[in-house]
């Protein structure tokens, strides 16, 4: 090993180095003197910078104190230990790619100060930067995972303050389309308004307003195979909880936080929840996929097909309900926030359009008939039919010139764009 594998500032890294070992507070390890040419050479490790640097000081006659290394604390030479703990923490969890992170404590972030202020930072790399980067290296070898600095997996961090391994587990994403086949559910948990959650006489202690939700019923299936800690439903919009979501389904990514596993057959996913929720809900379509598909579905605009059954409150020719149907394809409705929500969403004017409007079927003794409408998302389709006081304009109850009301109603069919 030869001083001129630091480069052409040998002298000026010889003359550094003498200054850090004659007026450091102790021995230093290899490691942290080599970590301050860190940016000088590639191709060294720290260790070996170091051993190079200590060997020249020899030669120029300067002895170099051994023992416990004032900077690090000795850290590197116990780096099998950081290791061992990072295994056993990570031996209960699936993974292919992982990072490691440190927690640097108080009084190794002073000496690193320190020893900058003997020798400058110019050339030197963090103490955190070569413990994450000499651990991930044993890890790599030890386990054959990836190490990766864009979208691990799993995150182990080295906590110097605790002495304690910590892991990140990364959520796992899963995007398909679910079916609700029985009305008074919601999509998500939806806590009581009283207690928000915390369980009082009104939500008989359970702290939610409906005892069960598609978020959890799907979750019960899916955190069981993914040994997850809790998973959230992200919805392309939501139905009514008195409204079924039948036909192609509504589509949905699904978060997994920190699970245990991460290869699950999916087909085999769809038939467990199948099974364990008959008559309320199936999920099909499902595809592992990245975070960023919750903001795209999300935002995603989509077409909309709905089937309800509408109650009309005075004699109506089918032929004047075929004309006011007809009047309504094509057209932008103009709806102001219903009165019914106006507590919860802001009260603006939203326009819409309408693409489809059939006549599936009419009862002129019953004045009960069923509507097939296809409309932009976010249209509110019970008050397309009532009107909602003039708020939604054009209505099917303007057009008809009578009280239309829907009283049942299914969303068939959500058509991404």
């Amino acid at each position: 090993m030869r001083v001129d594998e630091l480069g052409e500032l040998s002298d000026e890294v010889i003359e550094i180095a003498y200054k850090i070992t004659k007026e450091g507070l102790g021995p230093i390890c290899d490691n942290c003197l080599g970590r301050q040419f860190a940016k000088i050479s590639s191709g060294l490790s720290n260790d070996k910078r170091g051993k190079i640097l200590k060997e020249v000081l020899r030669t120029k006659g300067m002895e170099i104190e051994e023992g416990k290394c004032w900077v690090c604390n000795s850290l590197f030479a116990n780096l099998e230990q950081w290791v061992t703990k990072a295994l056993e923490r990570l031996n209960d969890y699936e993974f292919d790619s992982f990072l490691v992170g440190t927690k640097v404590s108080g009084m190794l972030l002073e000496n690193e100060e320190q020893i900058w202020e003997i020798a400058g930072a110019t050339y030197a790399e963090p103490l955190k930067a070569e413990l994450n980067r000499e651990v991930g290296k044993r890890i790599e070898v030890r386990t054959g995972k990836r190490a990766d600095f864009e979208m691990p997996e799993v995150v182990v961090i080295l906590n110097l303050w605790t002495e304690k391994v910590e892991l990140q587990v990364n959520p796992v994403f899963i995007y398909g389309r679910y079916r609700k086949f029985k009305r008074g559910i919601p999509q998500t948990r939806w806590f009581c308004r009283e207690c928000h959650g915390r369980g009082c006489e009104k939500c008989k202690f359970t702290g939610k307003m409906y005892a069960e939700s598609v978020e959890e019923l799907i979750s019960d299936s899916v955190l069981t195979e993914f040994k997850g800690d809790d998973m959230v439903l992200h919805g392309c919009g939501r139905e009514d909880i008195d409204v079924r979501m039948l036909g192609s389904g509504r589509p949905f990514v699904v978060e997994i936080k920190a699970p245990r596993r991460r290869k699950v057959d999916l087909r085999m996913l769809e038939e467990k929840v199948k099974e364990e929720n008959k008559g309320k809900v199936e999920i099909t379509s499902l595809q592992y996929v990245k975070r960023e598909m919750i903001a795209k579905i999300k935002n995603a605009e989509a077409a909309k097909t709905y089937k309800l059954d509408v109650e009309l409150k005075s004699k109506v020719a089918e032929e004047d309900l075929q004309d006011a149907l007809d009047k309504l394809i094509g057209a932008v409705i103009e709806q102001r926030t219903p009165t019914r929500v106006v507590h919860r969403r802001a009260d603006l004017v939203r326009k819409r359009k309408i693409y489809n409007a059939r006549l599936v079927s009419f009862n002129s003794e019953e004045q009960i008939t069923v509507l097939e409408i296809k409309c932009d998302g976010g249209l509110y389709i019970k008050e397309l039919i009532s009107g909602d006081g003039g708020r939604t304009k054009p209505s099917l109850s303007e057009l008809l010139g009578t009280e239309a009301e829907a009283k049942e109603l299914d969303v068939v069919d959500v058509e991404l764009k």
